[in-house]
């Protein structure tokens, strides 16, 4: 009998891990986004220089990974488990950022829910008691993506008003068994959802279906409601998606129009910086959550959060052979005080 599960996706955890430490690194474009006071580090170019975007993209994981232990007071010899994922072919960052660690490693991927997806994993292996410190990563680079997902740069094509832009980025953060908190107090797995839609430039609705899910099931299980939280934001909808996922949420009965919000929206600035319907890519969430979320749970600005990452589960082969866009999202509860 599952002794920690509550209704039918949720785990409550009985000695919540607390997030000891967090880092985020991102490119120049998010450095001039309204959140670039919550960064721990800014590039001022996107090689940061290497010899190709990857490689960049491998160094922004491991860069964050030991600001983040160095911000937690913690040696690396003290981590028992990595948990990370990216977007890039068979994880390529993770594994090669995890080549420099001598911790042991879990590859995820769960696409842009993989920030969500290794705080879940993470935290559940501290309260069965299988480790005390843990380190959970993901990182995404525009460049990278694009040329992987869409077209190379140098082709110079048109985005269309639905598409978003990919963030450059890295987060990383350190669950500790011991700590004062803010604590992942329930974490509610996501299922894979499929809409149809099979248009790689208009992720935000294919994955709006499985936030939407997500968090209905969240509040079914625990019996919160959307008054209990301070703020429920999603990783990577962005504009048209978030508002497909809040009326579908309203449809179930649940108003969380007053406290949702978006990573993928607050990250850019939509005026000033042509991003379109707004910001994607594992990055989106990581650097969000780990920056400005993080620090405003640190100063209690903000007392309990929702964090959803969203994933579209495509791939290149997926999308040449004309399938659609399965969608994921998992949900993490954090808190300021033990519940």
């Amino acid at each position: 009998m599952a002794q920690k599960k509550i209704g039918e996706q949720t785990v409550k955890f009985d000695n919540p891990p607390s997030i000891i430490g967090t880092a985020t690194i991102v490119g120049p474009k998010e450095g001039e986004g309204p959140l670039k006071d919550y960064f721990d580090l800014v590039l001022q170019d996107d090689l940061w220089g290497e010899e190709s975007w990857e490689k960049c993209e491998t160094k922004l994981q491991q860069e964050a990974i030991k600001m983040a232990l160095k911000n937690a007071q913690l040696i690396e010899s003290k981590v028992e488990y990595l948990f990370a994922g990216d977007l890039l072919n068979q994880i390529t960052a993770s594994s090669y950022s995890a080549r420099q660690f001598d911790i042991p490693f879990f590859g995820l991927y769960g696409a842009c829910s993989t920030m969500s997806e290794s705080l879940s994993l993470g935290a559940m292996i501290l309260d069965g008691g299988y480790a005390e410190n843990v380190v959970c990563a993901t990182s995404s680079h525009f460049s990278t993506a694009e040329r992987q997902y869409r077209f190379p740069l140098e082709h110079g094509n048109q985005r269309p008003l639905t598409s978003q832009w990919t963030v450059t980025g890295a987060g990383a953060s350190v669950l500790s068994s011991y700590g004062m908190g803010p604590y992942i107090t329930h974490v509610t797995t996501g299922k894979v959802i499929d809409p149809g839609i099979k248009d790689a430039n208009n992720m935000g609705p294919a994955m709006a279906p499985a936030a939407a899910d997500v968090i209905v099931a969240h509040f079914n299980d625990t019996g919160f409601t959307p008054e209990d939280y301070d703020l429920i934001i999603t990783g990577d909808l962005a504009s048209i998606g978030k508002s497909i996922a809040e009326e579908l949420i309203a449809k179930e009965g649940y108003d969380i129009s007053n406290i949702f919000s978006d990573c993928g929206i607050e990250i850019f600035d939509p005026k000033k910086q042509d991003t379109h319907a707004g910001g994607s890519g594992c990055g989106c969430s990581a650097v969000v959550f780990n920056g400005y979320i993080f620090k405003n749970l640190k100063k209690q600005s903000l007392k309990r959060v929702l964090l959803v990452s969203t994933g579209a589960l495509l791939s290149p082969t997926s999308v040449q052979q004309g399938e659609s866009i399965p969608g994921i999202a998992h949900a993490v509860s954090i808190s300021t005080i033990k519940e």
